[in-house]
């Protein structure tokens, strides 16, 4: 019987299956896709045989001859161009990494600080947010480097702050640790810039859970701060995890403006490798392929991250 059905449905025409013309699509954007790549790599070939280059990285191997600042690995100018560019990667991937530890903490203080029942803490966080979201932070580094850690007294009179951390030309020095001007203007930059954004999403996050929780919270005898913690922020991470991943991504990328106060990361590093090599197409290549890789790291993470607080439904 049902064969006899389905031999009774008349046949469908393919110009007429939506399935086809899906097909077709993909297919077609797919072709041009790869026709525009063919014609930039046969123009790029041109130019760069007209120039007498030929196209490779041999010149990784190469002595680079050129001195880094900051070096935190080994690093010698009689060291090969690969070896700066590492000393280059390094000196980026800790501020992004410690950029994004602190930018969270400022982030969620400032966030909470918004919503804070006292007046005068709500309105200092909103002057902070207010003033570090809509400045340029080009001008902030700037601001950063030239009118206060150049103004700061010589390393022989620095400024203690209980006496744990002292301050002076030479940077931010801990008991541990020191860190150079450069570094320093960097990390506050971006941490301040990036957590007055932060701070925003973490407010809108615990602005989005209902009241009737705060309720419940208090019905169980929660102070405010253990309510939060225990109950509101978890619930509130649901909404904060997917823009928060893009304010991560956008500190990444911004390290870059490391360049501008001179700081030795991985883009100054490629800038005077190939300055040096005449190789603009190859170097500008690894570092799209080294950025690219950071932000899929980061954008991995958190999402694993975010599926681990979602709710599970039975």
């Amino acid at each position: 019987m049902s064969n006899n059905q389905q031999s009774n449905h008349p046949k469908l025409n393919l110009w007429r299956d939506v399935r086809f013309w899906r097909f077709a699509g993909q297919f077609l954007a797919v072709l041009i896709a790869a026709i525009v790549v063919a014609i930039l790599w046969g123009n790029l070939n041109r130019n760069l045989q007209q120039l007498g280059i030929q196209p490779g990285f041999s010149f990784l191997n190469s002595q680079a001859a050129f001195d880094i600042g900051e070096t935190p690995i080994s690093y010698a100018p009689s060291d090969t161009y690969s070896r700066a560019l590492l000393v280059g990667l390094v000196n980026s991937l800790r501020v992004m990494v410690v950029g994004i530890i602190l930018t969270t903490i400022v982030g969620i203080t400032a966030g909470i600080a918004r919503l804070s029942d006292n007046w005068l803490v709500r309105k200092l966080a909103l002057i902070y947010v207010e003033i570090f979201r809509n400045t340029p932070l080009l001008l902030q580094l700037l601001f950063w480097y030239f009118a206060v850690f150049l103004t700061l007294p010589k390393v022989e009179n620095p400024i203690s702050v209980l006496g744990v951390i002292r301050l002076s030309q030479n940077g931010l020095e801990l008991p541990w640790i020191q860190f150079s001007p450069e570094f320093s203007t960097l990390l506050i930059g971006i941490t301040l810039y990036t957590g007055a954004f932060i701070a925003e999403i973490v407010r809108g996050g615990i602005q989005s859970v209902s009241r009737g929780q705060w309720e419940a919270a208090a019905s169980l005898g929660l102070k405010p701060g253990l309510a939060m913690r225990l109950v509101i922020f978890p619930q509130a991470l649901r909404v904060i995890i997917p823009p928060l991943t893009s304010q991560y991504l956008n500190l990444a990328k911004n390290s870059s403006l490391a360049v501008a106060i001179g700081y030795p990361d991985i883009y100054l590093v490629a800038s005077t490798t190939f300055n040096q090599t005449g190789r603009a197409v190859e170097v500008m290549l690894l570092i799209m392929t080294i950025y690219l890789t950071i932000s899929l790291i980061i954008s991995l993470v958190m999402n694993l991250f975010n599926k681990s607080v979602q709710l599970k439904e039975r």
